[in-house]
């Protein structure tokens, strides 16, 4: 079977949870699970030459992880956030500024990359900064015109400018976002259930948008793809955290899109299945088991 190359661009820092330290980051989490689908998945990111950037780079390489596109700084740490777990396992962040992940540069092994990928992940907390805007300009520029362009939109206050990720929305092919955001999105509104399908729709419309993918927690997932709407039911689990299953169920759903041998809803149900088991580990990276392993073949 052949994988596809894609590119993730953004974030990569260190998760300072109550139960450890875990890598982290949305678009280096989506990277981690595109590689356990044998994806050959490239990090686009920024990381310090400090004990913290050390560690991640040891990590990266204990999964067999492309490095080679990550700037390494010396004036800027390595980034990282605390996360605080509420009662139902959902995470609130404080997020560090000024860090590596902010600057990170684009060069010809960058651009060779970009020329030759059939998808790009790209998330809205790494463009807080300028630098980065300019640098994400550039990658267009030179993806090839049916590459995938996927916005995986994370709304984290105070980083959360609507304006910039409806931009960046009306420049994608697949966009994704949970309930809250696309309610927020949309009219402003707050997440209801039964809404997801609408809120697709508008967004799908006003951005141009052919697909658009709504998750909604313990509820399940939606899919907007071409104009006709699936819906997947969560299935019942004992969440651990569930910091990094949104990521993996992004994963998922773009490696079976991309390769084509699902349909739409199926991709989706084993998005779901994926993000499900996540959620009922710590960390957004648990080392896949054999329950695991059968979701991505």
């Amino acid at each position: 079977m052949s994988h596809p190359r894609i590119l993730c661009f953004g974030e990569i820092l260190w998760d300072f949870m109550p139960a450890g330290l875990f890598a982290g980051g949305a678009p280096f989490n989506v990277g981690y699970h595109l590689k356990q689908h044998g994806v050959d998945v490239r990090l686009v990111s920024g990381i310090g030459r400090d004990l913290l950037g050390e560690e991640l780079l040891r990590r990266l390489r204990y999964w067999e992880m492309d490095t080679e596109l990550l700037t390494r700084h010396s004036g800027l740490p390595t980034g990282y956030v605390r996360a605080t777990l509420g009662d139902t396992g959902d995470a609130s962040y404080e997020i560090t500024a000024s860090v590596a992940w902010d600057q990170i540069f684009m060069n010809e092994d960058v651009a060779r990359a970009a020329v030759g990928a059939q998808a790009l992940v790209f998330g809205s907390l790494a463009l807080r900064s300028a630098f980065n805007r300019t640098v994400l300009d550039r990658i267009f520029a030179v993806l090839p015109a049916d590459a995938w362009r996927v916005f995986d939109a994370n709304l984290r206050p105070p980083h959360d400018d609507l304006d910039l990720v409806r931009n960046l929305a009306s420049r994608a092919t697949l966009l994704k976002l949970n309930a809250a955001e696309a309610a927020r999105l949309t009219d402003g509104g707050n997440e209801q259930p039964g809404r997801e399908e609408r809120d697709a729709r508008e967004l799908a419309s006003r951005h141009g948008c052919r697909h658009v993918c709504v998750t909604s927690g313990a509820r399940g997932a939606g899919l907007l793809h071409d104009s006709i709407w699936h819906w997947e039911p969560a299935r019942e689990i004992v969440v651990a955290d569930t910091v990094g299953a949104g990521d993996s169920f992004l994963a998922s759903l773009l490696t079976h899109l991309l390769e084509g041998h699902l349909s739409p809803k199926e991709c989706l149900a084993r998005a779901c299945r994926l993000s499900e088991w996540v959620a009922s580990q710590r960390g957004a990276t648990p080392c896949y088991n054999e329950a695991a392993s059968h979701l991505v073949e």
